[in-house]
């Protein structure tokens, strides 16, 4: 894997050391001048291990380097909330824990366990970010989180073979999707889609690209937070649409119940391994599973932006919130250090990672596919959304077997009874918001 060069940290230290306050401060030994938070000891918190792990810890170097700060870093493991609760009950929570989902950012801020971003955070935000990312790292008027990593989940990949093969094309919309690319496929003996729907969660996905794209970003909001009901009519559209994959035996790998029975990553296998079908629709994270398939990005493995299925181009993210958790000088200049335009360009030079922040450049990313998605997010501009499950009570939204995961995968076993589909929607969402 691809690793920061040491010269980073060397320009870190020289940005540190030529800054705007020209006194040098007080001497150390050595002779070295003082920085801003020598002495001072942070602990931050996250899910990442491994890669991901080793990436981040580059992104603290360079804030010691800079601070003087001392960084530890501890794993949550995936279940972030069964790590910080027993530390925020105990009275020793991290300084700074970044949150898988924006929530956890309303739950803790209900539990006082969270405190407000500094006005100098908040400044990097206005700066950095759109004013709906700022919204989703609030609770009761206060800011408490900001976004410092995206996945992208606006994606089609697909298996150039298949698609030449054929004689298909990537398409920019959702009728061309359909009536062309994935009709030229069938016909030529290859299932269009491998759909991973033995966890729902990857049909949520879908949902929220069509219905993003077809109702709109202000729709989105108010059906993200049920303030429009899923009986809307704006839902039925989007879900008819997703009847016109799910309707088609031959569009998918075994047909739906074949569908059903194949989890993630196995849908990335069998477009790439397999060769059983030509395009898989999910998130950026693919890639890892399309190397061990022994693919290449960007030859074999290409993709194409979410089909427009209305007026909006869809740009879903993913990602995860930094927070503050205990109220120090040192957790404040972390976070802010991560929401600015350079710690978001350390970030960037690791595999691996999107940024949020729409002034990191793409020309930071590693590889041209990356510095692709990248541009997407920046072009979208204020039309970018969160992923919509992932903002919702996690009974309706992040519960196998329940909720809209189980809900959209009933539908895709029968995608004639969209009403069926939306009363059904609404009913658990109606139960989980009230809760």
């Amino acid at each position: 894997m691809r690793k920061l060069p040491t010269m980073v940290a060397v320009l870190a230290l020289a940005a540190a050391a030529c800054g705007g306050n020209t006194d040098p401060g007080p001497a150390q030994s050595g002779g070295a001048a003082a920085k801003p938070l020598d002495g001072v000891k942070i602990e931050v918190a996250a899910k990442w291990t491994g890669q991901e792990q080793t990436n981040f810890e580059q992104v603290l170097k360079a804030f010691q380097a800079k601070t003087g700060a001392t960084v530890t870093y501890a794993s949550t493991g995936e279940d972030t909330g069964a790590y910080l609760g027993p530390r925020i009950e105990g009275g020793n929570p991290p300084d700074v824990a970044i949150l898988p989902q924006p929530g956890l950012v309303q739950q803790y801020a209900d539990q006082n366990a969270l405190k407000p971003l500094s006005p100098e955070v908040q400044a990097q935000i206005d700066q950095n970010y759109t004013p709906y990312w700022k919204e989703l790292g609030s609770a009761g008027g206060q800011v408490y989180g900001v976004l410092v990593k995206a996945a992208h989940k606006s994606l089609v990949w697909y298996r150039q073979s298949a698609f030449d093969d054929a004689g298909a094309q990537p398409a920019a919309t959702w009728d061309d999707l359909i009536g062309k690319t994935a009709q030229t496929l069938a016909d030529s003996g290859t299932a269009p889609f491998a759909l991973c729907a033995a966890s729902g969660w990857t049909l949520t996905d879908l949902f929220e690209n069509v219905y993003l794209s077809s109702a709109g970003p202000e729709n989105y909001d108010k059906l993200a937070k049920h303030e429009i009901p899923w009986t809307d009519p704006t839902v039925a559209t989007a879900l008819q649409k997703m009847a016109q994959i799910f309707g088609k035996q031959e569009f998918m790998v075994g047909g739906s119940s074949g569908a059903l029975q194949t989890d993630f990553p196995t849908c990335v296998t069998q477009v790439y391994d397999q060769k059983k079908a030509a395009m898989v629709i999910e998130a950026d994270f693919v890639a890892a599973s399309v190397g061990q398939s022994g693919a290449q990005v960007g030859q074999e493995a290409k993709i194409m932006p979410f089909p427009k299925a209305g007026d909006t181009a869809p740009v879903i993210l993913g990602g995860d919130v930094a927070v503050v958790m205990k109220d120090s000088k040192g957790a404040q200049a972390l976070v802010e250090f991560l929401a600015s335009k350079e710690g978001g360009e350390v970030w960037a030079k690791q595999p691996g990672y999107l940024s949020p922040n729409r002034n990191v450049s793409p020309d930071n990313y590693p590889d041209a596919t990356t510095k692709e998605l990248a541009k997407t997010i920046i072009d979208a501009g204020e039309s970018v959304r969160y992923d919509m499950s992932d903002l919702a009570p996690s009974a309706f939204g992040g519960t196998d077997g329940k909720g809209e995961w189980k809900d959209l995968q009933d539908f895709l076993r029968k995608p004639s009874d969209v009403k069926g589909a939306q009363e059904k929607l609404e009913a658990d969402a109606a139960q989980a918001f009230t809760k």
